[in-house]
């Protein structure tokens, strides 16, 4: 017999029960606090399934998040989600249209986005399975972030994250974007989760899904020097930005830096925007003036 969904009526949870779960537990913790749809055993995850619809969450990007974590509760105990692996796909669908034939990536002269998950080892150490769930809760941060400044996921891998701009100020709007909702967001088992993010603009060489060459190269270097929380940017990037910068975005010179592999010292800048941290340690590099 398929381990299908079968929508049966089920005691509520006492509140002493409830209380004794970790957040982990649950689904949906909203920001005030309340958990909603538990998930720890295959009972609740397939009263979760049937109740998903009925819960009003506070935005997309909660709903969006709770729907992951249930249906990872759901391949855990071996249940089918019927109607949610349509839903899922479509979803996915949305967040990457190339998958249905869209424009094909932009050429010539782009930005560059790249992500790193700053102490990620150490994450994964203390979360264990359950850091699969921080990675995919993150990447829907990012992509909503790529998505509502015009950009262009390329890759996801591990707790790295590639995205493309046509515009730099795209890029830096996206870049700020996603160091806001980092910092307004919760994490499972009440983790810091702390995102370094590198942007450059130049002339990769473009394939039909991808990007390489130095400029990649070089933009991965600029995101490896910082620090969880911060946006370094090259030159480049500051330039194409500077006549149209952002209400409350400013650049912040750190000076050129040797970066590994590339022959010539990089003028690097951070973005100071509202809401942002502005202080970290010096860059991980070997300064050159």
């Amino acid at each position: 017999m398929h381990p299908f969904v079968n929508v049966t009526r089920m005691a509520r949870l006492d509140p002493r029960e409830r209380a004794g779960l970790p957040d982990r537990a649950f689904a949906y913790i909203d920001t005030r606090g309340r958990r909603r749809l538990p998930i720890h055993d295959p009972a609740h995850v397939r009263n979760a399934l049937a109740r998903f619809g009925q819960v009003a969450f506070e935005d997309g990007l909660a709903r969006e998040r709770a729907r992951k974590r249930l249906l990872n509760a759901a391949k855990k105990y071996k249940i089918v989600p019927v109607g949610f692996i349509a839903g899922q796909l479509q979803a996915e669908r949305a967040l990457d249209p190339r998958r249905d034939g869209a424009a094909p990536l932009p050429s010539g002269f782009v930005t560059m986005l790249m992500t790193d998950i700053e102490g990620s080892t150490a994450l994964v150490h203390r979360l264990g399975e359950h850091y699969r769930e921080l990675i995919d809760e993150l990447c829907t941060i990012l992509r909503r972030s790529v998505l509502g400044a015009g950009g262009h996921e390329i890759e996801a891998r591990a707790d790295e994250f590639f995205a493309v701009f046509e515009a730099p100020r795209s890029a830096v709007d996206a870049a700020v974007a996603m160091q806001r909702r980092l910092l307004a967001s919760s994490w499972a088992d009440g983790v810091d989760v702390r995102v370094r993010i590198g942007i450059h603009s130049g002339y990769p060489t473009s394939t039909e899904t991808n990007y390489i060459g130095m400029d990649v190269h070089t933009t991965s270097r600029i995101c490896a020097v910082g620090h969880g929380g911060q946006v370094v940017v090259s030159a480049n990037t500051r330039e194409g930005v500077k006549a149209s910068a952002p209400d409350g975005v400013r650049f912040r010179s750190l000076g050129s830096h040797r970066l590994r592999g590339l022959p010539d010292a990089v003028p690097l800048f951070q973005v100071a925007a509202n809401g942002l941290p502005s202080r970290f340690a010096p860059l991980r590099t070997s300064k050159s003036s």
